[in-house]
């Protein structure tokens, strides 16, 4: 069998990562006790994760997560129930100048709206600009 030109990651890593999720491999540390029971080490360990912005797309990259990913997999691995709790788009005034902006590139403005639609367009587009963030997070485990 030849080897491939190009490492193609979907056809190994999914069965590795549910390999990985059957083993408890993500599951905070236990502690054996004297009479043979487990129990967990350590409490509840859990950070907010700053919410993206509709003004971009994110990913599990940049550097504003690095630090709370670190943490989080850090404190797993001492024991505790770590958790990272995703937060949602919170910049209603910057989204909305965001949104104008991408509006005026199509030669429209938002008063072309009624409110109910612009609404629900604008809620399209921080679901389609925040999608990206959200769709890495069970891959990487980061959220416990």
């Amino acid at each position: 069998m030849a080897m491939e030109s190009k490492y193609d990651h979907n056809k190994v890593e999914s069965d590795i990562y549910k390999r990985w999720e059957e083993a408890g491999a993500f599951a905070p540390r236990t502690e054996k006790q004297t009479n043979g029971e487990t129990n967990q080490r350590k409490g509840p360990f859990t950070i907010l994760m700053p919410p993206p912005n509709a003004n971009a797309s994110l990913h599990a990259g940049h550097g504003m997560y690095t630090i709370d990913d670190i943490m989080i997999r850090y404190r797993r691995m001492q024991g505790y129930s770590a958790q990272w709790i995703p937060g949602r788009d919170h910049a209603g005034f910057e989204t909305q100048f965001v949104y104008e902006k991408h509006l005026a590139k199509e030669g429209k403005s938002r008063l072309d709206f009624d409110r109910q639609t612009l609404y629900d367009n604008i809620a399209k587009f921080v679901e389609d600009n925040s999608g990206l963030i959200y769709e890495q997070f069970p891959p990487t485990r980061i959220l416990g």
